[in-house]
């Protein structure tokens, strides 16, 4: 209920950002009708349009995002008849053509206020509507993808759709009222419908030159994005697992459940496969995690150090690895990965997210403490809070009869990308680079969808960042099509990292970093040198900027010697 709730708000404080530009003639050239008849019908089709289209988006992959194109170029025709309707009626009467006298007559239609056309209007509106991808947002529609086509993720993306046709009909009641107290008073009349009509042709224009997904987007900087982000934190302080103190005893870990089956793995490294009930009389940690996530990697020294000190006094850890990104389904990169960051614990492979949904987990990390009768006794998500982890451990085992050989917490030094993050100077969020999660993104004219694209960018808005040379922005990353292209990113952090592959081919990609245009000298990260340079070798993340002193906004730019190179997400430190 809190997450329905939350996206509702974030529906209705779209109204608040520029991104709700393109839809505003729309809505307000049905202001000179009755409410129930005109506004309404026209807000229902947009809202139910948005969530159906975003649904098929969010589970269904590239198909349906092909077939909304061609539906967007429909509905582009439709709404630019009616926005010369409602400019020149008299032309509009003129037109011969079947498809014209079509669009004409549902025009004509719209104006006397009919249910129908108003809704078929809406619907136009809604596969056209492009809302700024905040963090609200941005939360339902990974959830969709990770969690799979469900009724709750259909009834989150129309709670956040219904929440802007909220604040969308009031604005419209409002303006309607005014829109009649200026006909009446002034007689105005046909100039407010030319006027409107005109407002309609240019937010058609806006919206097939691309500038609501670009330029409004970019203006959204500082926008309602802190807003959601506040909210959020808000709810998730207020539903956070209660956190143990050293001496936890057995009334702070109620029963949370039943352990789920781990029978949805499609494989397993370290280990054949683990039965729930094989596991009975065994203390369980499950630690759901994956191999390019940054706040998964600042946690991993910790779950080691428990697996390898706990094993012999009844713990099991467990790690399942739920990938963020599709190379990450690649059983050979995992177990590279798992290789390389020296994990000899068992790890369930959870590629179809069954294990993730049995648990209906929504975090990465996330780490679950099972008791020897096989209950859940807690839970604990992010990074942090490790020696009470730890004491949950070992109150556990305790339980099972186990003597402990220490109360003794583990002593984790940590290098690398695995450090802990200095969090009070982080002002920089994780950042996206494929369209589908994308914000903050300043190259003019904004992401060209599954095309190549050459891209200019200049970054003055702190978290403000943009792409030079020629790319093709995907869903989830940004591909670059020819040597010499670039990533730019004004970002204030101790640490910069970020998640990069090679070609499709395979082949090293070189390239280079600096910070506010000069190399990073002692500021450079494990995977670039003094002077900034580095090679992409695989598909994984990569720490490019370790400061060492006084942190402050940086411009960042790392250039790219070889093409092919694969642009997935920023983290910072």
């Amino acid at each position: 209920m809190t997450l329905f709730l939350l996206a509702y708000l974030g529906g209705v404080l779209t109204i608040l950002s520029p991104c709700i530009l393109p839809v505003l003639p729309f809505v307000f050239a049905r202001a000179d009708r009755p409410f129930l008849r005109g506004g309404l019908p026209m807000l229902i089709g947009m809202a139910l349009t948005f969530a159906l289209v975003a649904t098929l988006a969010s589970v269904a992959g590239g198909w349906a995002v092909a077939a909304n194109q061609y539906a967007r170029f429909a509905a582009l025709a439709l709404l630019a008849l009616f926005g010369v309707a409602l400019l020149v009626p008299s032309l509009a009467e003129r037109f011969t053509a079947p498809l014209v006298a079509l669009g004409a007559k549902l025009s004509g239609s719209a104006s006397d206020g009919t249910v129908a056309s108003s809704l078929l209007l809406g619907v136009a509106t809604g596969l056209l509507w492009a809302p700024c991808a905040g963090p609200i947002l941005g939360l339902i529609l990974t959830g969709a993808a990770l969690q799979g086509a469900s009724a709750a993720t259909s009834l989150l993306l129309a709670a956040y759709a219904a929440g802007a046709a909220t604040s969308l009909a009031a604005a419209l009641l409002v303006g309607g009222k005014l829109f009649a107290a200026m006909k009446r008073s002034l007689g105005l009349s046909e100039w407010l419908r030319r006027g409107l009509g005109a407002l309609v042709l240019v937010a058609v224009a806006a919206i097939a030159l691309g500038l609501d997904t670009g330029l409004l987007t970019q203006v959204s900087l500082a926008g309602t994005n802190r807003v959601e982000q506040g909210l959020l934190d808000r709810f998730n302080v207020a539903s956070a697992p209660k956190t143990a103190s050293p001496d936890a005893s057995d009334d702070m870990l109620p029963v949370e459940g039943a352990m789920p089956a781990l029978d949805g793995a499609t494989q397993w490294l370290n280990s054949p496969p683990l039965m729930r009930e094989a596991l009975k009389g065994k203390v369980v940690l499950v630690d759901f995690w994956t191999y390019s996530c940054i706040n998964c990697l600042r946690a991993l020294p910790y779950v080691r150090a428990w697996a390898d000190k706990y094993k012999d006094q009844g713990l099991v850890v467990i790690g399942v690895h739920a990938p963020e990104f599709a190379f990450e389904k690649n059983i050979a990169n995992v177990e590279k990965a798992v290789r390389d960051l020296k994990v000899d614990y068992p790890v369930a492979i959870d590629n179809d997210y069954q294990i993730w949904r049995a648990f209906n987990n929504q975090y990465w990390p996330a780490h679950y403490f099972i008791d020897a009768e096989g209950r859940i006794r807690h839970h604990h998500f992010g990074e942090g809070d490790y020696d009470a982890s730890e004491r949950i451990i070992q109150l556990l085992l305790s339980q099972a009869g186990r003597k402990l050989k220490t109360a003794d917490l583990v002593d984790v030094s940590a290098t690398g990308a695995e450090a802990a993050a200095d969090m009070a100077r982080v002002k920089s969020p994780e950042t996206y680079l494929g369209y589908a999660r994308a914000e903050n993104f300043v190259s003019p004219g904004g992401a060209a969808r599954d095309t190549r694209h050459s891209y200019q960018a200049s970054v003055n808005e702190l978290n403000s960042w943009g792409l030079t040379g020629d790319w093709t922005v995907g869903r989830e990353r940004a591909a670059l099509d020819a040597p010499g292209g670039g990533i730019v990113y004004r970002f204030h952090a101790r640490d910069l990292h970020l998640v990069l592959g090679p070609g499709i081919d395979g082949k090293p990609v070189r390239f280079r970093v600096t910070l506010d245009g000069k190399p990073p000298g002692a500021d450079h990260g494990i995977d670039t040198d003094a002077d900034g340079n580095g090679t992409v070798t695989g598909e994984r993340l990569y720490q490019l900027i370790r400061q060492q002193g006084d942190i402050a906004d940086r411009i960042f730019a790392i250039e790219f010697f070889d093409p092919g190179v694969r642009a997935y997400a920023f983290t910072f430190g």
